[in-house]
C-alpha cells in the first residue's frame, strides 16, 4: 500500500511541474515560432523595399465568360396545375 501511495504522489508531483513549465515555455515558443515567420514573410515581399509602378489594364475577356453555361434551349417545361384542398 505504502509504495502505491508512494508512486502517486510522485506521479502527481510529476505532472504538476510539467504543467507549470509547460505554462510558461510554450507561450514563448509559439511567440518565437510566429516571429521567424513574420521576418520571413517581410523579406520574401519586396526586395529593397520598391513598390510597384504603372496600371494594371485587362483588355481580354474570354468569350467562355460572356457565355451562359447552359443554353437557352435546354431544360423542359412542366406544365402543372395547382390543387386547392378545401
Amino acid at each position: 500500500m505504502s509504495v502505491l501511495l508512494r508512486f502517486l504522489l510522485v506521479a502527481i508531483v510529476i505532472l504538476y511541474i510539467i504543467r507549470a513549465l509547460l505554462r510558461y515555455l510554450l507561450p514563448m515558443l509559439f511567440q518565437s515560432l510566429v516571429n521567424k515567420a513574420q521576418q520571413g514573410q517581410q523579406n520574401n515581399s519586396r526586395p529593397n523595399g520598391q513598390k510597384p509602378t504603372g496600371k494594371i489594364n485587362i483588355d481580354y475577356i474570354p468569350q467562355e465568360a460572356t457565355k451562359s453555361k447552359v443554353p437557352d434551349t435546354e431544360g423542359d417545361f412542366v406544365e402543372y396545375e395547382e390543387i386547392k384542398v378545401k
